[in-house]
């Protein structure tokens, strides 16, 4: 994608260093985050997410995703790592959760890996975990992915489903050509993202070395609509993707060269649009 373009996509260790992480953090979750916003219904819909529902959420982010899900009343825990401006929003969001009719008041947000979102003595296993960070976006994710899976496995009750995301067909996708410009300008031998097409059964693949079973799937239109150009360029750039890019040049080169990207994409009125479609995979823990 948590991930993403869209998603919650981890920074790189050596991301540039005058990327002003807090206000990217803001930007993901106040114009970024809200595009997956079907996504996460659509899955929480399929499941019957609700009361009873014991959630660990992999790469959560500023925490969108498990807010929805509280609202339900499930009892949520979101783990992530190099994410600390996203995770004290998380925390945030989460705050005020106690006061909703249905929400449950023990919300947990956890700095590290899914081993440190074990349940607290006398909690129950999790019935669902989810990992809505675009899986296979760029070359190696998914192979990180499918450790982090496997980990949390382990915390779950048996037969529990476990969400996997990632793009849709190409076609369908208008963003996959925007997020190109995450490669022009950074150094070949970088640590830059590296797009590739989505392959149909790269979430069969990752849930398979994950030692998790295929269970279904589905697909969901998750337009990305802004404002006007500004707050495009603003939403791309929170999604870390381009940090690399910016490090090997810098953010204003690589803000035009998305606003160039994003042309094409502009209405009459001045309003970004592009449709995409993003598939889910539902596993089952062994």
């Amino acid at each position: 994608m948590t991930p993403t373009l869209a998603g919650q996509h981890l920074p790189h260790a050596g991301a540039a260093p005058h990327v002003d992480r807090r206000a990217r953090a803001r930007d993901w979750a106040e114009i970024q985050e809200r595009m997956l916003v079907p996504l996460f219904e659509a899955v929480y819909d399929r499941l019957g997410v609700g009361v009873g529902t014991r959630l660990l959420a992999l790469g959560c982010g500023t925490g969108l995703a498990l807010l929805l899900a509280a609202s339900r009343g499930a009892a949520v825990t979101g783990v992530d790592s190099g994410a600390d401006e996203r995770l004290a929003l998380a925390r945030e969001r989460l705050r005020p959760a106690a006061r909703w009719p249905r929400a449950r008041a023990d919300s947990r947000i956890v700095d590290g890996r899914p081993q440190d979102a074990a349940p607290a003595p006398g909690e129950g296993a999790y019935t669902l975990l989810t990992a809505f960070g675009p899986a296979g976006y760029a070359a190696g994710d998914d192979e990180d992915l499918a450790g982090q899976l496997a980990a949390a496995a382990s915390l779950a009750r048996r037969g529990a489903p476990v969400v996997l995301a990632g793009w849709g067909p190409p076609e369908r996708c208008s963003t996959v050509s925007v997020l190109r410009v995450a490669t022009k300008p950074a150094d070949p031998g970088g640590d830059a993202v590296r797009p590739r097409p989505a392959g149909r059964d790269d979430l069969e693949d990752t849930a398979r070395r994950s030692g998790l079973r295929p269970d279904g799937s589905g697909r969901v239109a998750c337009p990305f609509g802004y404002a006007d150009l500004d707050s495009a360029v603003r939403g791309m750039l929170s999604t870390g993707l381009f940090d690399a890019a910016m490090d090997a040049t810098d953010q204003e080169q690589v803000g035009k060269e998305l606003a160039e990207a994003l042309h094409p994409h502009r209405r009459a009125d001045g309003t970004v649009w592009m449709p995409n479609v993003f598939r889910y995979l539902i596993a089952r823990v062994p």
